[in-house]
Formats: structure tokens, sequence, C-alpha cells
């Protein structure tokens, strides 16, 4: 019956991260001793102040429609926690809520996309960003990167990369999957290519900015006067506050591309959870030194996982800056057959890890980068050297 659905749909591809976590799903039901290390998804949770604002929240009797564009009082603690983190300074009209940072990517690529608009996409990049730009009726361009280069864009490729349909650039730092950090220099490198295109809007997602071990500090590229009026900056609070299932994200960015969204939200889902806004008030408002017990375990995990890959033959791994994933290149295991299995691509390799070690993964391939897989190391210690030790008895056996 798919002639009845929109070819745009049909051509749709899943998000491959809850795909492989949908499969994981399956084979728990079905009695199998799965270690799921496919989701971007923090294993600790909430923080009990920011629980209380909701709890509080609730018995405050919030429960009205939103404002669209978020309460005032979020919008504000927003434009606090940008001043004090980034030294950017936003006016409450330049301030977009939504529920969760997905939506504020889709927002501004549904508003600012014609059909034909070319979005340079540096490789890998995160599952989504393909298929939302293809959802605006836009051309995504992929720029491959590499595990020697730190899996960053050069200013030279992004020149080569720029076309007369070149509209956006997208990118996230810290990086998901590689957990890549763009220094101010390197930002200030590419601002520059940007200079002799003043039509191309850049998209900064900083979703895992506090997930950051202290090797490169956190840079935005709005922080450059000559790129603060062509530049999104997109958060929310899933990631450094363990907050994954409160849906809210925000941008930060030109007021008419603020306006524009504001007006495209509001014939899609209104405002955000009104519970969830007010507990994320008290989040942003507190200092992020009250998460920083998150990164040190996370730093601790990042240093014990890389430990045990490097223990395999055929893994190569660059050392991940922020965020909480490891992406290695597994390409030496391409042509090989495992217990009766032929590895053509990374797809088969996450799939082959699934079946054979009960260890679910993510093929590099929705990245943008068939070389490779993403492995998260959101997850307990034990979970870590179990799944690691499955998959080393796995590809040995």
């Amino acid at each position: 019956m798919s002639h009845q659905l929109s070819e745009k749909i049909n051509k749709l591809v899943p998000s491959a991260t809850l795909e492989m976590a949908a499969k994981a799903r399956e084979l728990r039901a079905a009695g199998k001793d799965i270690i799921g290390l496919s989701l971007g998804e923090p294993d600790f949770n909430t923080p009990d102040y920011v629980k209380d604002a909701a709890i509080q929240a609730v018995k405050d009797n919030y429960n009205a429609y939103t404002p669209v564009d978020g309460y005032v009082e979020l919008k504000k603690a927003i434009i606090t926690k940008f001043e004090r983190d980034n030294q950017l300074r936003y006016e409450p009209s330049q301030i977009v809520v939504s529920t969760g940072a997905k939506q504020s990517l889709y927002n501004v690529a549904q508003v600012c996309l014609n059909p034909g608009d070319e979005v340079i996409l540096p490789c890998p990049y995160w599952v989504s960003y393909s298929d939302i730009v293809k959802l605006s009726d836009g051309v995504p361009v992929e720029v491959p990167t590499t595990l020697e280069n730190d899996f960053k864009m050069t200013p030279q490729q992004l020149r080569e990369a720029i076309t007369p349909k070149t509209k956006m650039l997208w990118y996230s730092s810290p990086c998901n999957p590689s957990g890549s950090i763009y220094s101010r220099e390197e930002l200030r490198a590419l601002a520059d290519v940007l200079q002799d295109h003043p039509q191309i809007v850049v998209v900064s997602d900083e979703i895992y900015e506090h997930i950051n071990y202290g090797v490169t500090p956190h840079a935005s590229m709005a922080q450059f006067s000559d790129m603060y009026d062509r530049t999104v900056t997109v958060n929310g609070v899933a990631k450094a506050f363990a907050m994954t299932g409160w849906r809210i994200g925000y941008l930060g960015g030109p007021s008419h591309i603020a306006r524009a969204c504001n007006k495209l939200q509001g014939q899609v889902t209104s405002g955000a959870n009104c519970i969830a806004q007010r507990a994320v008030i008290t989040a942003l408002e507190e200092s992020p030194d009250r998460i920083a017990y998150m990164v040190t375990e996370f730093k601790e995990r990042r240093k014990l996982i890389l430990d045990l890959l490097n223990g395999i033959p055929g893994f190569k791994c660059n050392e991940p800056e922020g965020a909480f994933y490891v992406f290695p290149n597994v390409s030496a295991y391409f042509g090989k057959t495992l217990k009766g299995k032929t590895i053509g691509n990374a797809s088969d390799f996450a799939m082959f890890l699934l079946e054979a070690a009960n260890v679910a993964t993510v093929t590099g391939d929705a990245f943008g980068n068939g070389d490779c897989i993403r492995i998260s190391y959101a997850a307990s210690v034990k979970e870590i050297e179990e799944a690691i030790s499955r998959i080393k008895a796995a590809l040995t056996a």
C-alpha cells in the first residue's frame, strides 16, 4: 500500500540508532542477553534539583498551553546560559524552545531551504542531518573526513565543497559520532572560507557542549562577530543533564530565522511541554559544575573502552575529546568471513556483533562513514567490560 504514501516518506530511511535499539529490544524480548551500546543516552538519572523543580511546577498547576517559542522565564534562562557559557548575547526574539534539539534542527532546515539548495555535511555527521535536509527538499553534500585528521573538515575541503547552490553548513562539536571538537582556531579558519559566501547559513549543533574532557575548550561559530548574524546555535538538555525523555531543545540565532521557526512550530507542535520547561529553567540557571560528576564518570569510561578496543586486532580508534562515543574504523574486517557470515561493510559488521556477540552498536554508514561503527559508552563499567569481551571473543574465535 506504499502507493498511498508520499514519495518523500517512502524514500525516508528510519533512524539507524533508533532502529538498532528496536532490534535489541526485540531480541531481549525473545530471551537474548543483549548489551545495548547503540543509543546516545546517558545512564544517569536526571539530577534531583531538576526533578524537584518539575515536581514544584506540577504543584503550582502548570498545565496550560505554553507560548509557541517557550516560556519567557525559560528564554531568559537560555539567554543567561548563552552569555555565561558561550559569550553570546541574544534577545528573547532570537530564542526558540522546541520539543528536543532534533526539532530545532528540523525547524531551521524547513524555514531556510528551497528545493535544490545544498547543505554541506562534514562526515561523519549525526544520523538525522542528511534526512532532515532531504525532508526539507535540500541536497546533502557529504564531505568525507579521516581518522588521521580526527574526523574534522579542513578549510580546503570546505572551499571545494561550496557551489552556487550551497545554502547551509551543518556540523556538531563535540561531534556525534566521533567525539571530535573543533577548536576556536579551526572554526576561525572555516569562517574565513565562508567570508566569500555570505549566503551560507551555519548550523552549529552544540548538544554535547558540557561533555568535554578538557583537551580542547568549547567554542561556538557565532562567537565571531562576522559570523554571528548567519549562525544558528542549537543546544538542549538531553545529554548533559540526562534528560533525554524530557524533550527540550532550543536555538539562538538571527531573529528572522527564529521568527520563521516560531511560525512553523505554531502549525506543527506548538509550545513544548510545560512541566519540562519549568524544570529546564532550573537546570540552566544552576552552575554547570553541578553536572560535572557525569563528565568525570564518562571520562573514566572513555579510557576503559579505548584500552579494551585497542586490544582487539583490526580496530583503529581516535581519542574522542567530548561526547560519549567511540567511532572505530573496522574496515580491516571487510571481505572476511566470520562464523560463516561474510562481512562486506560496516552494516554487516554491526549486525554480526548483534547476532554473534549480543552487542548492539550502530553502523557508520548511517553517519556518512562506511568504514566505522559507533559504540556508545553511556553504559556501566560492567556492561562495557562484558560487551567488549564478547566482541573480542566473537572476532577471534
